[in-house]
């Protein structure tokens, strides 16, 4: 008991002893760690000031090398202005020498300058005498000589002219003319083609009259569907078993005609069939005119061209000039052109492709557009031919300078084509005015006697007074007539003037 006892009592007794020499050990452990990190902090705090004076120490060496550099570029520079200064100050001494030189210039001109004026007036005096003096003695005022020495240059220079004129284009005839004369008549041998003539009216014939009934259709819709879907005119009168197709493009008759016969021929005739057929025919005519231009194209041998231009090409069969096939035409201008383009050892290709492709602008020339030769030129131009072929289709008609001499073969071809008999049909009215209008052209010059137009108008013969223009004149006349029927007829080909002047001296032996 007294064991237990003493055991109760020594275990807490135990443990207060324990606590109080775990607190001792504590105060021991704490005051050495308060005594390290007191020694840790001085540490920290010689690092920082070591490094501070490091830091400060580095700062002032680089202090003193900007402030050497600073010094340097401060020397330097100085040393550059004190040598712009003295250039300057050569350059002021310079000016200050050259204003001086300048300013006695100034004043020897000066004093030259009033001495010029003062010989400069005497002459005028002395001009003033002279002239008064030969005015005197010729008795004619200064204006009048001038106009009398001018009419005398005029007079002499145009005779000159003419005469160098005149020499040149007989030599011109020797040499040319023979050869010029046989080439012509070849090509005009080997391209003798017929045309045919187109009016504005097409006819298509019925196999019953009672047919017409059914074209105009129910109150007339058929009929004005097929005018308007083709843009012409149907005209259906007492006429029997015809139908009258007008109007004054022929691509458009073609297509009324085309579709106007498949209707007769399938017999179903309504506003929805003939929209059809009328679609289709102008599908089909659209290929048929490519495959024209194709087809001419390859027999003349002309590789190249494009399809917009074969279309056109093709377009041309449907075209007439003066009743003459602008098509046909085309392909007869390309063969004489190719022709004589041979004989002349010049570019054969060239004169073919610019013949054929000359009167392009005919299939497509409305109003407002101007010249056809200027609008098929610009046309060629867009499908990509060059300046050469361009410059030939833009001069056949002169409406530019040709620049070429196969834009000079084709201006011969087309008046060949066009001028030969047989080629072009003309009203007889139209005819005989032509005729009276080149007479009467020619009539109004003064000094002239009679005048006939021959050769189909091809040719004006004109008589002249041998009192009132002589040899040099008449050939200045010429030319006036042949200028006056340029601007103020339209007529195809050319016409040629021959002027005739006749000397005759009669006498008698007795």
């Amino acid at each position: 008991m007294l064991i237990v006892s003493l055991l109760v009592l020594a275990i807490p007794c135990a443990g207060i002893a324990g606590y109080g020499i775990r607190a001792y050990m504590g105060k021991i452990k704490l005051s050495s760690a308060e005594a390290q990190s007191q020694r840790i902090i001085q540490d920290s705090i010689r690092d920082a000031e070591n490094k501070r004076r490091e830091l400060l120490l580095e700062a002032k060496d680089q202090l003193i090398k900007e402030k050497n550099q600073f010094e340097k570029e401060q020397r330097e520079r100085r040393g550059e202005l004190q040598n712009v200064e003295r250039r300057i100050l050569q350059k002021e001494e310079s000016i200050d020498q050259k204003s001086a030189q300048l300013e006695r210039k100034e004043k020897d001109l000066d004093v030259k300058d009033g001495e010029n004026r003062k010989k400069e007036e005497e002459l005028k005096k002395s001009f003033e005498r002279y002239r008064q003096e030969l005015e005197r003695i010729a008795g004619l005022s200064q204006q009048e000589a001038k106009s009398m020495l001018l009419k005398e240059l005029e007079d002499e220079v145009r005779f000159e002219s003419t005469k160098l004129i005149n020499k040149i284009e007989e030599e011109a005839k020797r040499t040319a003319d023979k050869k010029a004369k046989e080439v012509v008549i070849s090509a005009i041998q080997r391209n003798a083609t017929e045309f045919t003539s187109e009016s504005t009216v097409t006819t298509v014939s019925l196999p019953s009259d009672d047919m017409k009934g059914r074209i105009i259709g129910r109150e007339g819709r058929n009929i004005r569907t097929l005018e308007n879907l083709t843009g012409v005119d149907m005209i259906i009168d007492d006429t029997p078993e015809v139908v009258v197709i007008s109007g004054y493009d022929p691509i458009r008759r073609e297509i009324a005609r085309l579709s106007l016969e498949r209707l007769i021929q399938n017999g179903r005739i309504h506003p929805a069939r003939i929209e059809e057929v009328v679609e289709k025919v102008t599908t089909e005519l659209e290929e048929n005119i490519l495959d024209e231009g194709e087809k001419r194209a390859f027999e003349l041998g002309i590789p190249g061209l494009s399809k917009e231009a074969l279309y056109h090409v093709g377009k041309l069969k449907f075209r007439t000039s003066y009743g003459q096939n602008v098509l046909s035409h085309s392909i007869e201008v390309a063969n004489i052109a190719g022709i004589m383009a041979g004989e002349l050892k010049l570019d054969v290709n060239l004169a073919k492709r610019a013949g054929l492709l000359h009167d392009i602008g005919k299939g497509s020339v409305v109003e407002g557009e101007g010249a056809h030769a200027i609008v098929g030129a610009d046309m060629a131009k867009k499908f990509g031919e060059n300046e050469r072929v361009y410059n030939i289709i833009a001069s056949h008609h002169n409406d530019k300078e040709p620049d070429s001499f196969e834009a000079i073969l084709i201006q011969v071809a087309d008046a060949i084509s066009a001028s030969r008999p047989g080629a072009r049909r003309e009203s007889l009215d139209n005819y005989i005015k032509r005729l009276e209008d080149l007479e009467k052209i020619a009539s109004g010059f003064k000094g002239i006697e009679k005048c006939f137009a021959i050769q189909a108008g091809r040719e004006i013969r004109v008589m002249v007074s041998n009192d009132q223009v002589s040899d040099d004149r008449a050939v200045v006349l010429a030319r006036e007539i042949a200028q006056k029927i340029e601007n103020e007829l339209k007529y195809p080909g050319i016409v040629r003037v021959t002027l005739i002047r006749e000397t005759r001296i009669v006498d008698y032996a007795k």
